[in-house]
């Protein structure tokens, strides 16, 4: 790991620590924080969509613009998704971290455990966080499991430790419902079907740092999509290689031998999309799934201090490669 990575890496952990603490120290930041997700704007009644799969097109709007880049924006405005790259980190603490909670009296009652759910978190770490926070045995773990993929609202849930798998769920099902469902208008639906984008925002969540890159490399997958090409994304690499080991380790390295591994999800093996997200998305990533970046760019890789860099052919996308990574031939 790059130093200055590793650094930044450990400072949102302390910060994520405090907010923890924060939280369960005080009940009305914990609503707080749950609203950053659910924040209103003239678009709360339905997202905004740009994208046109059926004639292949990005439109340009300019209030959707303007919205997109105003604070009132969840690309803008949500801080719980800046996150999503320490999920296995975020999922993982806060199991623990409610524990600790419980032990030193602090805001939760006896009876109830916090449980986060990050964007970006597969629905397998979501189970063993659960099971491990409610101890459910392994009966309950697969009840649980049976949940669809990508259908598991991020954010912060305040569960009692009695709670059956079905009670979860249904709760978890309501915030997404709240937050997803009740915005995602028949028009849009009638444009980019509901699974369509939450597979295309599972994708994006897990290929970038924060939001700040999320409409670039959905412009990026779009273009992939429009011309046929495969979307040869590594993040779905890591979900079949997972798949496969079941040994805990839910995002793991990529090799290049992975490339071949035989799976509907091998976006290098196959076209088209995965056949169901990868991930939980976040409203932000859902947002820029249907509202991509115009870009000419086909290729995107991010260096070593978190900076996307695109490229419009394959041939200058290596020759970045190699310049940011000091690769010679």
């Amino acid at each position: 790991m790059n130093v200055k990575t590793g650094t930044k890496r450990r400072l949102l952990q302390v910060c994520l620590f405090c907010l923890v603490v924060m939280i369960v120290a005080t009940p009305s930041l914990l609503i707080g924080l749950i609203r950053l997700e659910d924040d209103r704007s003239p678009f709360s009644t339905a997202f905004p969509v740009t994208v046109n799969p059926r004639t292949k097109t990005i439109i340009d709007d300019k209030n959707i613009e303007a919205y997109l880049q105003s604070d009132a924006s969840p690309l803008q405005a949500s801080a719980i998704v800046a996150f999503s790259k320490l999920s296995d980190f975020f999922v993982s603490f806060v199991a623990s971290f409610s524990n600790f909670a419980v032990d030193h009296g602090l805001a939760l009652a006896s009876q109830e455990k916090v449980v986060i759910i990050a964007p970006g978190a597969r629905k397998e770490e979501v189970a063993t966080a659960l099971a491990r926070t409610l101890t459910w045995n392994g009966e309950e773990k697969k009840e649980f499991l049976n949940a669809d993929e990508g259908f598991l609202f991020p954010g912060m849930y305040v569960v009692d430790t009695n709670a059956s798998p079905l009670e979860v769920k249904t709760a978890i099902e309501e915030r997404f419902n709240e937050n997803i469902l009740s915005r995602y208008g028949t028009t849009t639906e009638e444009i980019v079907p509901l699974t369509t984008a939450l597979t295309i925002a599972s994708l994006i969540q897990k290929e970038t740092i924060g939001t700040r890159d999320m409409r670039l490399v959905s412009g990026i997958i779009w273009n992939r999509i429009f011309v046929g090409q495969k979307l040869q994304l590594d993040a779905t690499l890591q979900y079949v290689k997972a798949s496969k080991l079941q040994n805990g380790q839910w995002w793991p390295k990529v090799l290049s031998k992975d490339k071949f591994i035989e799976s509907p999800y091998n976006t290098y093996k196959h076209h088209g999309l995965p056949p169901t997200p990868i991930a939980s998305p976040s409203v932000a990533a859902v947002v820029a799934a249907l509202n991509p970046l115009r870009t000419d760019c086909f290729y995107y890789f991010h260096d070593k201090d978190g900076d996307i860099h695109c490229s419009v052919d394959y041939e200058t996308h290596e020759a970045l490669i190699e310049q940011f990574f000091n690769i010679t031939k």
